[in-house]
């Protein structure tokens, strides 16, 4: 595959990863142990001082713990923060390299609900591991505060205090203010020149909570599908009142904003259109489900609440 023709894949590998968490993530956060450690408490357990991480999002909650020298070990979809670049590289996302997993000697492998597998059989071989859950937003939470008690640092529960302050601070700004309709469009082929399949947040995903955070109401009404993909005409049919375009390779593909702003611009008849509220969001943190989370709800409550004074 040509250059070019990995800069006009429907989505991005980050994104791609994302869906995939999002489809398969249960809800919960859990210990799993194997061999003699079966059956113990996690505080009864030293903390952890090789650490390995499957995941871009667990990679990013490690290193906001201050946990950076202890990991041994990412994957390499793993690109934030900068230091993670001089990591040993333990296989894919989707396919965790066993034989590199295992070289590093871990005391904790760290990894998603859709790495069962791979959880399964590093238990087999008595490897102590966390699974924990970044489907939702309380989940991220929930695995800064383990992590940082599992790893002997209180820095999980203050940084987990900070964003739940921010948080509320975006609440208390928007409490009582009218709910504008959002769609939130999480891929599509740009190199096709059009709008035309489009995949946006179903009512029941990740970006429907941050859409709700933020001040806003998904404008996709439908039940049960997390990523429905919708045509020109059915987007037309919604009439956002607000578009957000996730496009989080911006700065490596060959697209400019105005470029994406100027395919937008065909559906003239869509409120969003029509009133210039379409915004083109940029940066891996927009599809990364790790701490940097508020980031991306912070400024989507500055875009769909600009009457607001955020300063």
């Amino acid at each position: 595959m040509s250059p070019e023709e990995a800069r006009k894949r429907w989505i991005p590998w980050a994104l791609l990863a994302f869906l995939l968490l999002l489809i398969l993530s249960g809800k919960g956060l859990w210990w799993a142990h194997s061999g003699e450690d079966q059956g113990r408490s996690h505080s009864s357990l030293p903390p952890p001082q090789r650490i390995v991480s499957l995941a871009p999002s667990v990679t990013e909650v490690l290193f906001a713990l201050g946990l950076g020298e202890r990991v041994v070990g990412v994957t390499r979809h793993c690109r934030y923060p900068p230091q993670v670049r001089s990591k040993e590289k333990v296989g894919d996302y989707y396919r965790p390299d066993y034989e590199a997993i295992l070289t590093s000697r871990p005391d904790l492998v760290v990894l998603l609900p859709e790495h069962e597998e791979a959880w399964r059989f590093l238990s087999s071989l008595g490897v102590r591991t966390l699974m924990v859950n970044h489907f939702t937003i309380q989940g991220i939470l929930d695995s800064l505060e383990e992590l940082g008690r599992i790893c002997g640092t209180p820095r999980g529960e203050q940084i987990a205090k900070e964003i739940r302050e921010r948080m509320e601070a975006i609440r208390r700004r928007t409490a009582g203010l009218d709910r504008p309709r959002v769609l939130v469009s999480l891929g599509r082929n740009m190199g096709a020149g059009a709008i035309k399949e489009v995949y946006i947040c179903g009512e029941d995903g990740f970006y429907s909570e941050l859409i709700r955070l933020a001040g806003g109401r998904n404008a996709y009404p439908g039940k049960g599908l997390k990523f429905p993909t919708l045509s020109a005409e059915g987007i037309v049919r919604l009439d956002p009142q607000i578009i957000l375009d996730l496009v989080p390779d911006l700065e490596e593909s060959k697209w400019r904003k105005e470029d994406i702003l100027r395919q937008w611009s065909q559906l003239g008849e869509v409120e969003a259109v029509a009133h210039q509220r379409v915004h083109i969001l940029s940066g891996s943190y927009t599809v990364v489900p790790g701490p940097r989370f508020i980031l991306i709800l912070e400024e989507m409550a500055r875009l769909i609440h600009p009457e607001v004074d955020w300063d």
